[in-house]
């Protein structure tokens, strides 16, 4: 006996026409027809669950070692960063050991670089200076006259990867003593 409903779903309905079709195939028909059923169903599962899951699992290995290495780089800018403040933390020197310390460093900058003493401050100007030199020379005067950049005024020069403007140095280590 077969239900009909006016107002039956199209799950319903497209099942009740499924159901239909079958039955008019003969049984061997009907046999190879859900094998192939089976067999979509189980290729689905691969593709949408199993598959995932097997590419995540095969590249761990990769993955791991890349944030291995990363936690190396963290932790040798971390020990860094500790040895620098406790550097920065010592001792501190004198404001003509401090001024001698800058005047050493600016041959870093290969010319490109002006200082003046303005008080308690040092202003260097700086002329098309290369990016590697003046990272050089900031950390240059951070640890050895342990001063530090208090203001910068920079633009991008015309030079190729050339920087110009003025850099404000400050510390305790410039203060009148």
């Amino acid at each position: 006996m077969k239900r009909t409903s006016t107002a039956a779903s199209p799950v319903q309905a497209w099942r009740e026409k499924a159901e239909a079709a079958m039955e008019g195939l003969a049984p061997r028909e009907r046999l190879a027809v859900r094998l192939a059923l089976w067999l979509l169903g189980l290729a689905l599962l691969w593709w949408l669950a199993l598959a995932p899951a097997w590419r995540t699992l095969s590249q761990a290995p990769e993955r791991h070692a890349r944030l291995d290495a990363q936690l190396g780089e963290m932790r040798q800018l971390a020990a860094t960063a500790n040895a620098l403040r406790d550097q920065a933390s010592g001792q501190v020197i004198g404001r003509a050991a401090a001024l001698r310390a800058i005047e050493v460093s600016m041959s870093t900058l290969a010319g490109t670089g002006q200082m003046s003493v303005l008080g308690d401050r040092v202003s260097v100007s700086l002329s098309n200076t290369p990016p590697q030199a003046l990272a050089q020379w900031l950390a240059q005067v951070r640890l050895n006259a342990r001063v530090v950049p208090v203001e910068a005024q920079l633009n991008a020069g015309t030079a190729p990867q050339g920087w110009s403007g003025t850099v404000q140095l400050g510390g305790v280590s410039l203060s009148e003593n």
